[in-house]
């Protein structure tokens, strides 16, 4: 299981630093706030959404990406080395 590091947690944001190693996943969750990613390396990450669907994003360091409170997901390191993001979600 991938491993969560909280940074911040205050009334307008909590910032988690997701460790994943090979193989590891964050669980199946759906996300109660708009939230943005930023990618600490290069990599790819396997994401089954609630339709199990399965999506392959190739993420670049630094390159943030943002989504809407509702996501519904199972995040999967998808590379042969571990893997790291942090995530910034908007409480208010």
């Amino acid at each position: 299981m991938a491993k969560p590091t909280v940074l911040i947690d205050n009334k307008k944001v909590k910032v988690t630093e997701w460790y994943f190693a090979v193989g590891d996943s964050t669980g199946a969750h759906t996300h109660e706030y708009d939230y943005v990613v930023v990618p600490m390396m290069d990599g790819e990450l396997k994401i089954i959404d609630n339709d199990n669907k399965t999506t392959i994003s190739k993420l670049t360091k630094g390159g943030s990406y943002f989504r809407e409170k509702g996501v519904y997901h199972n995040v999967f390191n998808n590379n042969d080395y571990p893997y790291s993001f942090v995530e910034i979600e908007m409480i208010k």
